[in-house]
């Protein structure tokens, strides 16, 4: 039996997975976590972002994506913690003939609510909806605050090859 709640104890955060209306929260979340990776725009760059993420959460939830948030277990329709999966195909390897991969992105948590396990329990959350679906071979890109948490989750560089990226707003270092 648990032992009763004290005053002092908050109340734990419900998990579950979103719904198109959720949209707003997500996306409020994510842009959380990107300006925590010190990631600077205009505001108008911010709210163009908005606009597009909002509209892709609110239709491509489903058999290739799962949003998974915790609610503020005091204010309804607030939420305090998000994390994203997405199911995509890529040619197989010899070593893996599924040809899905998943991704996790958008791992965020308000700051007020850190420290408490959402993390945990929205990445568990999307682990377990990947091996319901089958699909093995997931993959993310770990700020370093959420290092450890993935790496306790079982997640590791890998073997076969340095992940490189080539993309127009992301300049390449100095030589």
């Amino acid at each position: 039996m648990a032992p009763p709640e004290t005053p002092t104890s908050p109340r734990p955060a419900p998990v579950r997975a979103a719904g198109p209306d959720d949209a707003p929260e997500v996306v409020r979340l994510a842009e959380l976590m990107y300006r925590s990776l010190g990631v600077i725009h205009d505001d108008d760059v911010w709210a163009a972002w908005r606009r597009a993420a909002q509209a892709v959460v609110r239709s491509g939830l489903g058999p290739a994506m799962r949003v998974v948030v915790a609610e503020d277990p005091d204010e309804d329709g607030r939420l305090v913690a998000c994390g994203a999966g997405t199911v995509v195909t890529r040619l197989p390897n010899p070593s893996h003939a599924d040809d899905r991969v998943g991704y996790i992105q958008w791992m965020s948590t308000d700051v007020a609510f850190r420290r408490r396990g959402l993390g945990r329990a929205v990445l568990d959350a999307l682990l377990a909806w990947y091996e319901e679906t089958g699909v093995d071979n997931i993959e993310l890109h770990a700020s370093p605050a959420g290092v450890a948490l993935y790496r306790a989750a079982g997640f590791w560089e890998g073997s076969t090859g340095l992940a490189l990226r080539r993309r127009p707003w992301d300049p390449r270092p100095p030589p």
